[in-house]
């Protein structure tokens, strides 16, 4: 009995199935191979002979024929060593581990070489949370007979892949050690599997460390080792390397590309991607980058540059993808333009459940709700199953609409139609439909009956409910329930709620309310907007001083309210929080920033030209009064994308009909 057949029940092997390729002879007879074409005959049967199989294995035929070949050396008494090998290559090239662990472990001499050992470890490596890698080395450098396998550079680099993979900080550590007595520290391959998964681990010192050890590094060393700094949220520091970097390559600049854009920087996600594009060593942007390109656009609004990318991925005959299409569709429908979003879907022959969900997406953030069910029933209609963002982009079209019933029916089918079981976001979406059409005791009741505990959005969309329907009485009471809950001060529901109590006017209910929210250190988001002018984007925040116009803004703010108010502007202040003189509480609202964007952006354009504008918060009742008494005095459109939804501001109306 060899080696591995005595060891092998230390590891979870799965038995041969014999059966499999009993069932191939059928396909033979007369021990005739059947039809495979070879380079070498025409003939229809082929003799099985160890150089006509060996022949036939190096072509890496498909599995099915794979396993006739497989029987036909089970039944021929063949030299097996050579063909075993190759059936294992060939195995693992059809991701078929389990037979290739079998014959492994039925190896006809006393141990496999190296080389097989390395293919059988770097394809367990590749398993998730397994560690068959691992015991697969324990068991080779555990071997003891006369011709001793020994790991190479190879088997090192699969291994501390296989601990990238499980997560094991130990076992890479443990690995770490034995290169480094193995002398294949200095390695390149080595060290920069090392690099990448200690970023993998978030250590990020012990990643630099084996980087600056490295006598010899390649494109692979620093991006590893900015990546490891981006997803870290470091940016900082993975610009200072990137800047050292003597060669990038397209996948450097995808990941400092993608990591402003994880990291919410997406302006300078824009400036790398026109860097990329001027960068002398003409590296081309590949489908990553286009993507977190477009998807920079579409946070920030930035319709003249996701234009301009648009028409630079046709001129440059760039394959619009899946990924591509779908992100065309999203920066449109995000900049405002839900009719280039609608085209560019139209035109898709066979759209995927990506291209739906982006189109279904940007007509529910426009509120075109029936539009988007309309296309959700097309998407059925043509047996593209939906997906859980798919629902959310359902519900949340039913929510800015006010259509309860068909998004009611959809929330609680969504199971057993399309096997999807609700999240807290899908509830987060129902409960925003229910609260926003005045169905607040049945939102507050399916809160209470939820069987996901609710987070903060959840509570924020039921208190919102409360401050839009003028509803003080319930609010309280959610603030009981979320205490008794357990949940005092987690969710910060007390600056809606002292929103809520500020608009009745029961500033002694305020009082109290931000006595508690400044024992909680309860911090509110605060207002932030931007605009693009000429293809760059402005950001203004509330009461913003920074801006290097901001005294001739302000000055065209005052001008553009008190032409306002000649087309029946009349300041709101019901939601300021503070118990302000009423002169006060206009001074308050008057400079939030989405006011101090449109000044900047009337005084910044041609007149008659539109106006867009992106805010990180919903839009206020005053602000949403004013820029429609704008959009009528200037003759100007003025788009404005909230967090929830799209504003569509023209001759005195706004698209959402005042339900937002």
């Amino acid at each position: 009995m060899h080696v591995i057949s005595r060891l092998k029940s230390k590891c979870s092997v799965a038995p041969l199935e014999l059966l499999e390729f009993r069932a191939c002879l059928c396909f033979s007879s007369a021990n005739t191979f059947p039809a495979i074409s070879t380079p070498t005959t025409k003939d229809p049967t082929v003799h099985p002979n160890p150089e006509t199989l060996s022949q036939l294995l190096n072509q890496r035929p498909l599995l099915s024929q794979l396993k006739q070949i497989h029987a036909q050396v089970l039944t021929h008494p063949f030299s097996h060593v050579s063909l075993t090998d190759s059936l294992i290559h060939c195995y693992l090239s059809t991701n078929n581990l389990t037979t290739a662990r079998a014959l492994f472990d039925r190896y006809p001499l006393p141990s496999p070489p190296t080389l097989l050992w390395n293919l059988m470890i770097r394809a367990c490596s590749k398993l998730h949370n397994s560690a068959e890698s691992t015991n697969l080395f324990h068991l080779m450098i555990s071997l003891n007979h006369p011709i001793r396998v020994v790991p190479d550079k190879y088997t090192f680099t699969f291994l501390i892949t296989s601990c990238s993979h499980q997560l094991s900080k130990v076992h890479g550590q443990i690995v770490h050690g034995m290169v480094t007595r193995n002398g294949y520290r200095s390695n390149l391959y080595v060290a920069n599997s090392f690099v990448n998964m200690y970023c993998v681990f978030r250590e990020m010192d012990d990643a630099h460390k084996v980087f600056n050890e490295m006598s010899e590094r390649d494109v692979f060393s620093w991006t590893s080792l900015i990546c490891g700094y981006a997803k870290n949220g470091e940016m900082g520091r993975a610009c200072e390397i990137f800047g050292e970097m003597p060669l990038r390559n397209e996948v450097s600049w995808a990941v400092m590309i993608s990591g402003f854009v994880a990291d919410g920087r997406y302006i300078e996600a824009l400036k790398y991607f026109h860097e990329m594009l001027c960068d002398d060593h003409k590296v081309k942007p590949n489908e990553a980058v286009i993507v977190c390109a477009l998807s920079a656009c579409a946070h920030l609004g930035a319709s003249d540059q996701g234009n301009w990318i648009h028409a630079w991925i046709d001129k440059n005959g760039i394959l619009q993808s899946s990924n591509i299409s779908t992100a065309l569709i999203d920066m449109h429908a995000k900049c405002g333009r839900i009719d280039s979003a609608s085209r560019i879907f139209t035109k898709i022959s066979e759209p995927d459940v990506l291209n739906f969900t982006s189109i279904i997406s940007g007509l529910s953030i426009h509120g075109l709700g029936k539009d988007a069910l309309c296309v959700f029933n097309q998407m059925l209609a043509a047996n593209v199953k939906p997906n859980e963002v798919t629902i959310l982009g359902v519900l949340n079209g039913c929510s800015h609409s006010g259509l309860v019933e068909e998004g009611s029916s959809i929330f609680c089918n969504m199971e057993s139609l399309w096997e999807i079981v609700p999240k807290i976001e899908h509830y987060g979406c129902y409960i925003d439909l229910l609260g926003r059409a005045g169905y607040l005791e049945r939102a507050f009741k399916v809160v209470k009956c939820m069987p996901i505990e609710p987070d903060i959005v959840i509570w924020r969309a039921l208190l919102s409910a409360c401050r839009i329907h003028r509803d003080a009485d319930l609010g309280e009471r959610i603030i009981v329930h979320i205490e008794q809950m357990g949940g005092r001060g987690h969710i910060g529901g007390e600056v809606l709620l002292s929103n809520l109590h500020a608009s009745l006017g029961k500033w002694d209910r305020v009082a109290q309310v931000r006595k508690l929210m400044g024992e909680r250190k309860n911090e509110s988001t605060p207002g932030c907007s931007w605009i693009e002018v000429n293809g760059v984007v402005h950001e203004f925040r509330v009461a913003d001083r920074l801006h290097t116009q901001i005294v001739e803004i302000r000055y065209k703010l005052n001008e553009i309210l008190k032409r306002a108010s000649l087309g029946g502007y009349v300041v709101t202040t019901m939601q300021v929080s503070f118990d302000l003189s009423e002169e006060e509480k206009e001074q308050a609202v008057a400079w939030h920033s989405e006011k101090l964007a449109i000044a900047f952006g009337l005084m910044s354009t041609e007149p008659g030209t539109s106006i867009r504008i992106v805010k990180n918060l919903r839009t206020c009742e005053d602000c949403h009064s004013a820029l429609k008494a704008v959009s009528k005095v200037y003759g100007r459109v003025i788009i404005v994308r909230d967090r929830s939804r799209f504003h569509t501001f023209k001759e005195g109306s706004c698209s959402c009909n005042d339900f937002w």
